[in-house]
């Protein structure tokens, strides 16, 4: 992946590309806007003062949650958009970033094997993708009920509900994938129409087997919707253990799948993405509105969308993005993404030869590790975790937390009697390695995470 580019270099790109873009209305009568003085100079300098309230998301330190910077030029067509502000709803509010988004989109349909005959757009989030998704599944599915595992994203069980439709969670095993044994069992009850396979949970980046559920999906005659918001772009990883290279060779196959580009595909928030791979469902789009389609017979995003008004700067910026970055296995964009798991794989690697902390039974399936601190019982890990993660944070080291079933540690890593017989989960250190940077700061971030747990293992 090319290095950031400074904020001269940025400004100076940028900058550039304005002139070209008002070059194309230059023909236009001069319409002078409100002059930027000083006090536009002031409330920016105020703003960019209040914004020093945030952890550090762009630097590699920063390994907590799932943010990633967007790239340079996403951020520079981004803003070049903006000065249009287009809306790709209707081809009148954003003709050229309707063609940009269904060529981007496109190519993310090439990306995971989709027919080039599909149905897909871009969203203002992961969420609204998977609501679309599970919306047309309900309607495919009529009276039927969604599963999904216990791990799927929250988001799905407030979906269900917003649709109407039953939501079932799923046992998972002791890799954090969703328990075919447990599904199958449900499925004989002929009640499930659609079964979301998640492909990266967000809590530990698990896979669930794709390519098993399709077999089911033979059997049984259910949906299959692929929620890889997080974890879609690891497709094109060159590093995946067999069993996710399985899952991911199978998307092809699904009948719907959701990606995120304002994860891993180096966009700025909110870039969604849905792609169906039968056409057909665009009926369940279908509307007529009087007043919102009026210069083109051609198709209008508005017309297989949910939402009305989208920001075609989105669309702009991945296109930009995706042109300079294609996604294309072996290319610069697949190389971040590998690089990325393997950062991931070291770390995971360092936890477990290490004293102060406990390494889950299974290592990493993509860029997400979780770990334990090293203690006699579930709740002493907790608290000792808590401790870590401060102290962590003092030293500029950001982590984040999370909760999770005890039995995806090796047996016997905590005693138990009477009184701890119940702690059933613990909570847990957590490491996002989605920068590509990751994996040439993987020596200094687990130098500082060593050194927050030994300052903490010597206050105890």
């Amino acid at each position: 992946m090319p290095d950031p580019l400074n904020s001269a270099a940025f400004l100076t790109l940028l900058a550039d590309a304005q002139r070209q873009l008002d070059a194309g209305f230059a023909h236009l009568p001069e319409n002078p806007s409100a002059p930027l003085g000083d006090a536009a100079a002031a409330v920016l300098a105020d703003a960019a003062t209040r914004l020093h309230d945030n952890y550090p998301y762009a630097h590699p330190l920063y390994a907590g949650q799932m943010l990633k910077p967007p790239h340079p030029v996403a951020r520079a067509a981004y803003a070049l958009a903006m000065s249009v502000n287009p809306n790709n709803h209707a081809l009148d509010g954003g003709r050229a970033s309707s063609a940009m988004e269904l060529e981007a989109v496109a190519e993310i349909a090439a990306m995971f094997g989709f027919p080039r005959q599909h149905l897909g757009h871009l969203t203002s989030s992961g969420t609204i993708a998977n609501l679309e998704a599970l919306w047309v599944a309900g309607l495919t599915r009529p009276g039927k009920a969604i599963a999904a595992s216990s791990q799927a994203h929250y988001t799905h069980t407030r979906i269900s509900g917003v649709l109407g439709i039953p939501f079932v969670p799923i046992p998972v095993d002791d890799t954090n994938r969703i328990d075919l044994v447990a599904l199958e069992s449900l499925l004989q009850t002929h009640q499930i129409g659609t079964v979301v396979a998640t492909l990266g949970t967000t809590a530990t980046g698990s896979v669930d087997p794709l390519d098993e559920l399709l077999i089911l999906q033979q059997k049984y005659g259910f949906r299959i919707h692929v929620d890889a918001a997080y974890g879609g772009y690891f497709t094109l990883a060159s590093n995946l253990e067999p069993a996710a290279r399985r899952a991911y060779d199978a998307i092809p196959q699904a009948d719907s799948v959701v990606v995120d580009p304002h994860k891993h595909g180096l966009q700025p928030y909110g870039c969604g993405c849905v792609l169906f791979r039968d056409p057909a469902v665009g009926r369940f789009y279908k509307h007529d509105s009087p007043f919102t389609y009026f210069t083109s017979g051609a198709l209008h995003l508005g017309e297989i969308s949910l939402e009305c008004s989208r920001a075609g700067a989105s669309a702009v910026a991945l296109w930009t993005t995706q042109r300079l970055l294609p996604l294309t296995p072996g290319g610069a964009f697949a190389q971040g993404i590998s690089q990325g798991r393997e950062a991931a794989l070291d770390f995971y690697r360092r936890i477990s030869e290490s004293p102060l902390f406990i390494a889950p039974i299974h290592p990493p399936q993509l860029d997400i590790v979780f770990y334990a601190a090293a203690a006699p019982t579930p709740a002493a890990s907790s608290a000792l975790a808590q401790k870590i993660f401060d102290e962590a944070a003092k030293i500029d080291l950001h982590v984040a937390l999370a909760r999770l079933s005890v039995t995806l540690f090796p047996s016997g890593t905590w005693s138990f009697n009477s009184e701890t017989a119940s702690e059933s989960t613990v909570l847990c250190l957590r490491s996002v390695f989605m920068k590509p940077e990751h994996l040439l700061w993987i020596e200094r971030i687990w130098a500082l995470l060593d050194a927050a747990a030994n300052t903490v293992a010597a206050s105890e």
